[in-house]
């Protein structure tokens, strides 16, 4: 099926999608701050940023969150495995691109002895399992 939109209109539509505070993250943001845990933002810790620049980090208890959206990160949810038809090579590459870089990240990120955590927005739909899910990880100690 060819693209509805011309290539002048897509392209404007893809340059209004965000990388930083979206809805599932603040969503995300907004149950953890009303637990009553504080962190900060956007792979900023002490001595600089961190590598893959996580949307949320715990510096204290040395653990990161990412909130992926599904399409953009390639899940494997329904969302995620849906692959666009119109110029479908270049999306391929570009959601494969993203998954291979997203692991190296948290690679790097574990290497240097931070817990890693990834969000996809396909869970944010149960937000009582999304919550013990946050909880469980920020609550367990640090595997050494």
């Amino acid at each position: 099926m060819a693209d509805r939109l011309t290539p002048e209109q897509r392209s404007w539509n893809m340059s209004r999608i965000r990388g930083k505070n979206t809805k599932p993250e603040l969503l995300v943001r907004r149950l953890l701050h009303a637990k009553g845990y504080r962190y900060r933002l956007h792979g900023a810790a002490r001595g600089g940023k961190l590598p893959g620049n996580p949307d949320l980090v715990f510096a204290s208890r040395h653990k990161v969150i990412f909130v992926n959206g599904c399409f953009w990160h390639f899940h494997h949810c329904r969302v995620g495995q849906h692959a666009p038809q119109a110029n479908a090579g270049f999306w391929a590459e570009k959601r494969t691109r993203t998954r291979e870089r997203d692991a190296a990240q948290r690679r790097k990120l574990e290497d240097a002895g931070w817990e890693v955590l990834t969000i996809w927005e396909c869970e944010l739909k149960d937000s009582s399992a999304l919550e013990s899910q946050l909880v469980r990880f920020l609550e367990t100690q640090q595997r050494t």
